[in-house]
């Protein structure tokens, strides 16, 4: 059966509750020389189904990375952990910038993991995170 596609409105709803970010890397999409998706946080190939619930707004760099995947390798506690859930989890909780602002810092298993996976780090995100910051517009307000 054929996956349910996302309707226009869970799309706006979608866009509007993310602020104009990733809600992975947190890259603005007003600046990002990509288009933004509405990723499936469980993958429909997973069982994940099309509900609000289970979707969120993803920069083409995250959700190309994140593909299908659930789980992936936290590099300090060397196991496999569940990867970020945007509507289950704060930001906040497990993840923090370093002192510059450029780098995504994991601060727990599941933040690590997400950081390696999705490589929150790639260098055009990290290039266009020191420019934001250095025109003000960057980190953005959790």
């Amino acid at each position: 059966m054929p996956a349910e596609r996302v309707t226009d409105k869970q799309r706006a709803r979608v866009i509007e509750r993310s602020r104009g970010l990733c809600e992975y890397c947190r890259c603005p999409v007003f600046y990002s020389p990509d288009p933004f998706s509405v990723d499936h946080i469980i993958p429909t190939s997973k069982g994940g189904r099309t509900r609000l619930d289970n979707l969120a707004h993803a920069c083409l760099g995250c959700n190309g990375k994140k593909h299908d995947k659930l789980m992936g390798y936290d590099p300090l506690g060397m196991k496999t952990v569940r990867l970020f859930n945007p509507r289950r989890q704060k930001w906040q909780d497990h993840f923090g910038w370093n002192e510059d602002f450029t780098m995504v810092i994991g601060l727990t298993p599941t933040g690590r993991a997400t950081v390696a996976e999705l490589d929150l780090n790639r260098q055009g995100i990290v290039n266009l995170r020191q420019l934001l910051h250095r025109a003000k517009k960057h980190p953005p307000i959790e």
